[in-house]
């Protein structure tokens, strides 16, 4: 126990590292805990060198910088010496957001990602030891401290006032003056209120509400079937936050712009019927490492639950994502939906989403949804449709 505590604290230790690059020398932080990926997406921060193009280099390690899943703590890496590297920054222009996210450097698709394998299916033991290491847990209460909560629809900021939720919904009732806490880079962007009694339904982007592989002149045409019914139907009982695991190797402005953006083309933050509570992006994710699955990034509800504890818990959260992998640290609360690949030929069969609004309009009444098998959703969204038409 005193081995695994000291373990963990050395990963969790943050560490202050200097950079030459280009005659000039920055500053970053880390911590023992974050990968390689996280140390060069750091670096982009400061110097606009996408990540891909850095090339790192340290006294006494050999190339183990190369490898973007290796762990800092894993590293003898000292404040002491300086790290040097090697790359070209990124010519940065103001076109678009739309313009950034078509080019290939900036967008880094799951698929692509080096750091990501095929989705694999945890064992009920190894899930467990995952959501109980401690260093785990330390990464969580770090991200949340970290991941703080802006809401997005007002202008005028008071930065010496952390964001309440009864001040939101004053804020909704009067759109004049909203005063909320200024975050730094990370944050939920948080568009309408939370509201009481709602449980909360926390949705993937990719493959989950359109192929995001494919191409068309119209990204409606890459959208899911049903999609905005499913939503209407879902608003009448849960809360909807959007959480992407899109990466992106650009400055860190253009993180949470590109969710907007690409909801904002499917329709849905403008759509009369419902609304999307909040919008979350690859920042507020932790590194988790298996023995026997390697280094990935998962979605840890924990942090929502933790910013939002009078509206949400595990027992009113639910979870659709593809990769069953993302809500490790949430096990009992996440349903794999089957992805939505090849849009032009699946587009006319696909019926997810029509099934799934059967499914959380059957649990709704439940007062905890994490004592469900959510693999089985099927079979109780049947039964639950029986009940319904013989009622």
């Amino acid at each position: 126990m005193a081995a695994e505590s000291s373990s963990a604290a050395a990963m969790a230790e943050e560490l202050t590292l200097t950079v030459k690059w280009s005659g000039k020398e920055y500053t970053v932080r880390v911590c023992g805990d974050d990968s390689v990926a996280e140390l060069k997406r750091r670096i982009c921060e400061v110097t606009n060198v996408l990540p891909k193009r850095q090339k790192l280099l340290y006294p006494k390690i050999g190339n183990k910088l190369a490898d973007d899943t290796v762990i800092l703590s894993q590293l003898s890496l000292k404040s002491s010496l300086k790290m040097t590297m090697i790359g070209f920054d990124y010519p940065l222009f103001s076109s678009s957001i739309k313009s950034l996210t078509v080019e290939d450097d900036i967008i880094v698709d799951p698929v692509d990602d080096p750091e990501i394998v095929d989705d694999f299916e945890l064992g009920q033991d190894e899930a467990v030891e995952i959501k109980d290491k401690e260093v785990n847990k330390m990464k969580l209460k770090r991200r949340t401290d970290q991941y703080k909560v802006k809401f997005s629809s007002f202008f005028c900021y008071d930065t010496q006032i952390q964001i309440k939720q009864p001040l939101l919904e004053e804020a909704t009732a009067s759109v004049s003056y909203c005063r909320i806490f200024l975050p730094s880079d990370d944050e939920i962007k948080l568009r309408n209120p939370c509201r009481e009694g709602k449980k909360l339904l926390v949705l993937d982007i990719d493959y989950t509400l359109f192929d995001h592989r494919s191409t068309a002149e119209n990204p409606m045409q890459l959208m899911r079937p049903y999609l905005h019914e499913f939503l209407t139907a879902a608003y009448t009982e849960y809360d909807i936050m959007i959480w992407s695991a899109t990466r992106y190797e650009i400055v860190l402005y253009f993180h949470m712009k590109w969710v907007e953006l690409k909801m904002g083309e499917l329709g849905v933050l403008s759509n009369p019927n419902y609304k999307i509570t909040a919008l979350l992006d690859h920042l507020a994710m932790i590194t988790v490492q298996s023995d026997a699955r390697g280094i990935f990034d998962c979605k840890p509800l924990g942090l929502i639950w933790a910013h939002f504890p009078e509206f949400y818990s595990k027992k009113n959260t639910i979870m659709f994502d593809d990769l069953r992998r993302n809500f490790v640290m949430n096990p009992k609360n996440g349903l794999t939906i089957k992805p939505f690949r090849k849009a032009h030929a699946n587009r006319d069969s696909d019926q997810e989403l029509v099934k799934l609004t059967e499914y959380l309009l059957a649990i709704a009444e439940l007062d905890d949804i994490s004592k469900l098998d959510h693999s089985k959703w099927k079979y109780y969204a049947e039964d639950g449709s029986k009940r319904r038409r013989h009622a």
